[in-house]
């Protein structure tokens, strides 16, 4: 009995310990100070307005976390002949320079004022991987509009949706290409527009008002391109689970989506290797796995983040690698393009 009370006791203690309470509002000057007073392995800075409301940052982590419907379920990650070939795993890597012929690697989108980075993180992978699979013969810019608001079984657009889900929309019924928001780039433009989260910028300030999920077209915006010939697909999608196979699968075939926890310090994030100091629990976020590498002594994964160039290390971060930092390696999923 006195074993179990211990057990319990221990468990609520860390349950306490992994949510530490942040003594100031998470967007002010003060909150900023605090958690690099902590000398942690990253640095906070000013990425959001201070009088930002945290409901909206909540409104632009869309991605759905927690146990999976069994028909959201992705088969696992088999490793191949391929993944062998590869050879042993390097110290660092980065997709941006294993594969400079594709410049989709390289890209920063901007998700606006909606809940959308689980489309975003999953054609920004999903362009990138057609261009690796086609050895930078295709240069297939896809369309988060066309997924945001046609891939009805994903969730609720704006409102949040599941990353696997995207990944299976994309086998099933493909994705047209698209740009961002007012380029006339490919068949569908993303028609949610950027945001500053700066107080100062070239872009409207972030924090309107919520916006509903735009309406499915399945129509693209010139007449020149057939929607239906426009669809690009997958033949096929999984979930990879593992470090050393999430290595593996990124060096051989592309980048991947992946998720994770957020809480109230991350906003705040500007360089370093990201782990969690403090701050309630805000949602989930979708976003895309670019490589990995060591920094000052901590592993780190290198990811691509959808608020935007000014947001962070010109839209990057980093975040500790090999311990689940926040989820991030307990849902990681990608796929093969049919080229």
């Amino acid at each position: 009995m006195m074993k179990l009370t211990f057990l319990l006791l221990a468990a609520l203690l860390g349950l306490a310990a992994a949510h530490v309470a942040m003594p100031h509002h998470p967007l002010s000057d003060a909150a900023i100070d605090h958690l690099n007073s902590q000398k942690s392995t990253w640095k906070a800075g000013r990425n959001f307005a201070p009088d930002i409301s945290m409901k909206y940052i909540k409104r632009l982590l869309g991605a759905r976390r927690g146990p999976k419907p069994k028909e959201l379920e992705l088969p696992k990650l088999k490793m191949t002949e391929k993944h062998l070939q590869a050879g042993s795993i390097p110290k660092e890597f980065d997709a941006r320079k294993q594969w400079p012929n594709c410049p989709t690697i390289n890209e920063i989108r901007d998700q606006g004022s909606c809940g959308s980075c689980w489309a975003f993180g999953a054609v920004e992978a999903m362009s990138d991987r057609i261009c690796v699979a086609s050895k930078g013969r295709v240069q297939a810019h896809l369309s988060a509009q066309d997924l945001l608001t046609c891939c009805y079984s994903c969730g609720d657009g704006c409102d949040g949706g599941w990353p696997s889900e995207a990944w299976q929309y994309w086998t099933r019924y493909g994705i047209v290409t698209g740009g961002n928001f007012n380029t006339s780039q490919g068949c569908l433009d993303y028609t949610i527009a950027p945001c500053e989260h700066h107080t100062t910028g070239d872009r409207q300030p972030c924090g309107g008002e919520e916006g509903d999920t735009p309406r499915c077209a399945r129509k693209c915006q010139k007449n020149s391109i057939n929607y239906r010939k426009d669809r690009h697909f997958g033949k096929s999608h999984y979930q990879v689970e593992g470090v050393e196979n999430i290595q593996r699968e990124l060096m051989t075939n592309g980048p991947l989506e992946v998720d994770f926890d957020v809480y109230a310090d991350f906003p705040n994030y500007k360089s370093g290797v990201y782990q969690y100091l403090s701050g309630e629990y805000m949602g989930g976020h979708a976003v895309r796995l670019l490589g990995w590498g060591e920094e000052n002594g901590t592993p780190y994964w290198l990811i691509a983040n959808s608020w935007n160039s000014d947001w962070g290390d010109k839209g990057f971060f980093k975040i500790r690698r090999g311990t689940n930092e926040c989820g991030i390696e307990g849902d990681v999923v990608g796929g093969l393009p049919k080229l």
